[in-house]
């Protein structure tokens, strides 16, 4: 969980304790895709109908099923089911730290660059939308939001990045700036 101040100890421990046992293994796709302008990150909102996170917006992804060989085998496997995305259009790039979410999933981000050329197929039971953000508005701090969440009897800070009518949050938002730590890092590092 990404907390704009720093929690302490006792609040990350109270916050573990309220996620379930059973922790599902997921994997989603955080894909890239490089425009003239830049690189952009391809989202989804997902349908108003699900029963877990519905109507956020999220990257294409879910559960890790049996028949899958690996997180990056799901995360494709996942995008094709939501949004039509060709294994053949997306090529690897890396993983983020695998992170737990409150209903109780391990999510592995596996970050894959996308061909210009994709074409979707939206599956309207799981995905409501999906749109590209350039990467540089969602790294810029200036366009982060405090935002205060109430978990169960604890206040969390943290933020969201508001983009034309969509509130990018939660799990997805921590995964944007793990990527955007580890870019920086990478930079950093860069002679």
């Amino acid at each position: 969980m990404y907390w704009v101040a720093q929690p302490t100890p006792e609040l990350q421990a109270r916050c573990r304790a309220m996620m379930p046992d059973r922790v599902v293994p997921a994997a989603v796709l955080v894909p890239l895709v490089e425009r003239s302008e830049g690189f952009t990150v391809l989202l989804t909102e997902r349908s108003a109908a699900l029963k877990d996170h519905a109507g956020q917006i999220s990257f294409p992804g879910g559960r890790i099923e049996q028949g899958d060989t690996d997180a990056w085998a799901a995360a494709l496997r996942e995008a094709w089911e939501e949004i039509g995305l060709a294994a053949d259009r997306v090529d690897f790039a890396g993983y983020l730290p695998d992170q737990r979410i409150m209903t109780g999933f391990r999510v592995t981000p596996v970050v894959g660059f996308v061909r210009t050329d994709y074409d979707l197929q939206l599956d309207a039971a799981e995905v409501h939308d999906a749109f590209e953000v350039p990467l540089s508005f969602l790294f810029d701090a200036a366009n982060h939001r405090p935002l205060r969440r109430r978990i169960g009897s604890i206040d969390l800070d943290t933020f969201e990045i508001p983009y034309r009518n969509h509130r990018i949050w939660g799990a997805t938002a921590n995964m944007l700036m793990t990527l955007r730590r580890r870019l920086l890092a990478i930079a950093a590092a860069t002679p």
